[in-house]
Formats: C-alpha cells, sequence, structure tokens
C-alpha cells in the first residue's frame, strides 16, 4: 500500500489559470484532483499540456461556468456518472463521477445560490436534495467513496471570518447548512475539519477588500470520506500557498492523505492510455430562407 494524496481545487477558469494549476501540480503531486468552474466546453479542455504533467481526466466542461473534471496522476479515471440523478432536464455541468486508484470519487460543484431568495437559490436546495439522494447510496456500498468540491455551504460561524458581513449572502443561509448537516448525517466524515477541530481552515478567499491579504477567508470547499475510507485517512491541509500566486484562482486547493493503491504499486510500469479524440461539434447552417418574389413565366 502506499499513501495517496486527493485534492478539491476550484480552478475559476482552466484556461486561464493553467500556469498556476500546472505549477501545483509539479509542486504538490496530488494522485487524484477534482476541479470545478472549469468555464470551458470541452474541446477546449487542456488534456494535452496535463498528460505532458503525467495526469489522465475525465471532464464534463460547460461554456462560460461550471464544469468539472476528475485527474489522475499516471491513469485514466473509469467514468461512472456524468451528472446527479432525479432531474433529466438539468443541463448545468456540475457533478463528475468515477473510479480512480481504488477510490469512488464524485467530484462536485454545487450552485451558488445568489441572489436569495429567488430561483437560483430555489436550484440550489434542490440540488443539494438530489446530491443527498445520491450520497446515500455511495456512503454505506462497501467500498472507499469521497465527495469532493465546492459545496457553495459555510457550515458553521467558526468556517468564516465574520458571518455579519454574509448574513444574506446564499451561502450562510440555515436551508442550505441544514442539507450539509444531513449530508454528514449519512455517516460520511468532513475531512478536513476532522483533522483540524480547532482551526477555521480557510479554502476561499474573495477578490475584493483585500480578503486574501488580511485573511478574511470562509471554508467552502470540502472533502467528505465513507465509512470505508475514514479508517484509513492519514491527514488533511489547504495549500494556501496558491492563493498568493499571481493570476491565481480565489481558492486554494484542499487536500487529505489515505492509505490506498496507486495504478504503479503492482511495480510495473504503467503506460497511460491514448488521450481521447474530442471533435468540437459545429452548428448546424441557417436555413435559407425562400424568397417571397414569383418567377415570371
Amino acid at each position: 500500500m502506499s499513501v495517496l494524496k486527493l485534492a478539491t481545487y476550484n480552478i475559476n477558469g482552466i484556461r486561464t489559470r493553467l500556469p498556476v494549476l500546472l505549477e501545483w501540480l509539479a509542486e504538490a503531486t496530488p494522485d487524484i484532483v477534482c476541479l470545478q468552474e472549469l468555464k470551458a466546453v470541452d474541446a477546449d479542455f487542456p488534456v494535452a499540456e496535463l498528460r505532458a504533467a503525467g495526469y489522465g481526466a475525465l471532464w464534463h466542461g460547460q461554456r462560460s461556468w461550471n464544469g468539472v473534471a476528475i485527474l489522475a496522476r499516471g491513469s485514466v479515471p473509469l467514468e461512472s456518472r456524468r451528472g446527479l440523478p432525479g432531474d433529466p432536464d438539468d443541463t448545468q455541468s456540475r457533478y463528475l463521477e468515477a473510479a480512480v486508484h481504488g477510490v469512488l470519487v464524485g467530484c462536485l460543484y454545487l450552485p451558488n445560490g445568489n441572489p436569495q431568495p429567488g430561483p437560483k437559490f430555489d436550484y440550489k436546495l434542490a440540488w443539494f436534495d438530489r446530491l443527498i439522494a445520491h450520497a446515500a447510496t455511495l456512503c454505506n456500498a462497501g467500498i472507499p467513496a469521497v465527495l469532493a468540491g465546492d459545496y457553495n455551504v459555510v457550515p458553521t460561524d467558526f468556517d468564516i471570518y465574520n458571518p455579519k458581513s454574509w448574513l444574506k449572502d446564499a451561502l450562510l443561509q440555515p436551508e442550505a447548512r441544514a442539507r450539509y448537516t444531513r449530508l454528514l448525517g449519512q455517516g460520511w466524515t468532513d475531512a478536513l475539519r476532522a483533522r483540524h477541530p480547532d482551526q477555521p481552515m480557510f479554502t476561499f478567499w474573495d477578490y475584493f477588500r483585500q480578503h486574501w491579504q488580511r485573511d478574511a477567508g470562509l471554508r467552502i470547499d470540502h472533502l467528505l470520506v465513507n465509512p470505508e475510507l475514514a479508517p484509513r485517512l492519514l491527514d488533511a491541509g489547504v495549500d494556501r500557498w496558491v492563493r498568493g500566486l499571481e493570476g491565481t484562482s480565489d481558492h486554494a486547493p484542499t487536500w487529505i492523505t489515505f492509505t490506498g493503491y496507486a495504478a504503479t504499486d503492482d511495480g510495473d510500469d504503467y503506460e497511460m492510455p491514448p488521450a481521447p479524440v474530442i471533435t468540437p461539434i459545429a452548428p448546424p447552417k441557417p436555413a435559407k430562407a425562400k424568397s417571397s418574389k414569383r418567377k415570371v413565366r
């Protein structure tokens, strides 16, 4: 067995932040990475650059916003689900699930919900309910599983620098917090809080009012591990230094380490499979307008 590192990181635009992502991957060498807010269509995902860095990938993109991806060092994730069940009409790219290095990984980008009240907040709660329903099938499935991502929920007032400044924000609303508590009640362990019960462990600092410089942060990126994986948990933390880089995301990578099996644990050299070919789909050509002129005979 080996020690594996799994991280979640809201990249906030993968093409714009690609140099930062590659620098962090080279320095931190995580074995599994969950990315959120790609803000790119599938064809624009930097698969070649990530393969050159040693990572296979699955991704579920969307133009201008949303988008999630799972990376695996020295391997390629085996997809098990794309999108949450429960709403066939939901077109937002917010959930991707795969088997990676012997662990079932759910990568999620929970809706922000602002402004609230309103339809965006209603969608946030409905999406959260669908996540809770699906998570119940993973929690006690008898296999190690983790739900990692940007939950857009500050679980308690201890997880924010000053709750008074955010009382009307969707991230702190009691309905969202209650759903996060319901999720934990299934048997999931909040790994970061379990390892650091007495520290705020912020993961997000917005770009306004020098929040990063003042360490005025929030904890909204969470890694929940099920009862099968929890006994193998070794450590958890936040790579805060990434938030201080130039041109970086307003989130910092958040990670756990645990005992598990990597692709090369058998001692053999692992050859990454060929990269998938993504062919952009051309938009349909507009139909030619029919002429209103009559032919003269």
